[in-house]
C-alpha cells in the first residue's frame, strides 16, 4: 500500500487502503461511487491535512483536473470557472498575468482551487469568498450534482457550508468574478502596507502586491519548499480565535485585536501562542514549532503524525492555561486527535 506521507505537505501519514487519481468530472463521480459506503478522503495538494500514522482505511481520491473557462467583459470584468484540482497559486499567477485583480493578497497559499471555498481561505485583509460566484459540487448523499450560489455557501471566517457538512460535498469546479485592472483595492492590512511602503488605505500595483505577499509568506516559512524542512507544514495550524468583547478586554493591551461587525473580536493566535510559553524551535520528537513563525508546526525530517499532534496539543494547552482561550485547528485532522 502507498504511504500518504508522499502526498502531504507535512510528509507524514500512513498507508492508504486504496488511492485513485482522477482528472475529469466523470472520473471524480465514478471514483466516489466505486467507494460505496466506505470512507472517502479527497486529497488535492495535501497541504491542509494531518493524516494519522495508521493511514486511512478507505478510498483516497486525488483530484488533478485543471479545466479553465473564462468570459471577459471590459465593463463587468472576468468570470473564470476553474477545475477543483488546479493548483491555487498557479491560478492566482495566471489571473495576474492576464490583467485581472483581486486575488493578489491570496498569493502563495498552498493547495488546490477545490479546497479554497471549503476553508474560505484568506490572507492580508481578504477572503476567497469575496470573489466566488458559485461552487459546483457532487452531493454524495443525494448522488447528484449540486451548485451553490455564494450566499448558499454560507461563508464565514475559515468556514463554509461544505466544512460544516464534512464528507458530503465534493467540489468539482469554482467560478470567480474578478475585475480588470493593474491596481489593488485599498490595502487595509498594516503588515502588507509597510512591506509595500505605502500608507493604510493606499493602493499598489497588483504585481507588486503579489511579490510583497510572497516575501512575507517566505519570511514566515509559509511557502512550501522541498529543500527547506522548516516549511514542511500545513501553514497556520490554528485559526485566529473569535471571542467576546469581554474576553478580549481581559487580554493584555499588547494582544492584537480586530473588532468584528457582530460585536465579537478576532485575536491573534500567534500572539497567544508566543505569550503562553511556547517558543519558535520548540520540539516534540521530530515535530518542531517553525523557527520563522509560531503558527506553523513543521516536520524537521523525522516527525510522525503523533509527534505533530502532541506538539499542537502542547501549544493549545499552554494558551488555554494562560488565557482561557481554546485554539481550534485550521488543519483537517484525519484519524488524529489533539
Amino acid at each position: 500500500m502507498t504511504e500518504l506521507s508522499k502526498y502531504t505537505s507535512f510528509h507524514v501519514g500512513g498507508p492508504a487502503q486504496k488511492i485513485l487519481q482522477v482528472s475529469t468530472q466523470e472520473e471524480i463521480i465514478a471514483a466516489i461511487e466505486s467507494a460505496g459506503d466506505s470512507p472517502v478522503l479527497i486529497l488535492g495538494g495535501g497541504t491542509n491535512v494531518l493524516v494519522s500514522d495508521a493511514g486511512f482505511e478507505g478510498t483516497v481520491i486525488r483530484i488533478s483536473n485543471n479545466s479553465v473557462e473564462s468570459e471577459v467583459d471590459a465593463c463587468s470584468g472576468a468570470t473564470l470557472t476553474i477545475g477543483a484540482g488546479e493548483n491555487w497559486d498557479n491560478f492566482v499567477l495566471t489571473t495576474i498575468k492576464r490583467g485581472f485583480a483581486g486575488l493578489e493578497t491570496l498569493s502563495g497559499i498552498p493547495g488546490t482551487v477545490g479546497a479554497a471555498p471549503i476553508q474560505n481561505i484568506g490572507a492580508y485583509g481578504h477572503e476567497v469568498s469575496e470573489f466566488i460566484t458559485r461552487v459546483r459540487t457532487y452531493d454524495r448523499e443525494k448522488k447528484e450534482i449540486k451548485t451553490f450560489t455564494n450566499a448558499e455557501c454560507e461563508f464565514s471566517y475559515r468556514s463554509s457550508h461544505f466544512k460544516a457538512h464534512p464528507g458530503r460535498y465534493v467540489v468539482l469546479d469554482v467560478a470567480f468574478q474578478l475585475r480588470i485592472g493593474e491596481m489593488t483595492t485599498s490595502i487595509t492590512y498594516l503588515e502588507l502596507a509597510k512591506k509595500l511602503q505605502i500608507d493604510i488605505g493606499d493602493k499598489a500595483l497588483v504585481t507588486n502586491c503579489r511579490e510583497a505577499v510572497l516575501e512575507l509568506r517566505a519570511n514566515k516559512g509559509m511557502l512550501l519548499s522541498a529543500e527547506d524542512k522548516d516549511s514542511w507544514s500545513a501553514g497556520s495550524f490554528f485559526t485566529n480565535p473569535i471571542i467576546s468583547q469581554q474576553a478580549a478586554d481581559a487580554l493584555p493591551n499588547a494582544a492584537p485585536k480586530w473588532p468584528l461587525n457582530d460585536g465579537r473580536v478576532k485575536v491573534s493566535a500567534a500572539w497567544l501562542i508566543e505569550n503562553s510559553g511556547i517558543h519558535k524551535g520548540d520540539e516534540i520528537g521530530g515535530a518542531r514549532i517553525s523557527t520563522k513563525h509560531v503558527l506553523a508546526l513543521t516536520n524537521s525530517g523525522t516527525a510522525t503524525a503523533s509527534d505533530i499532534a502532541a506538539l499542537a496539543k502542547r501549544a493549545r494547552d499552554h494558551v488555554q492555561q494562560a488565557f482561557g482561550i481554546t485554539l481550534v485547528a485550521e488543519v483537517n485532522l484525519i484519524g488524529v486527535e489533539i
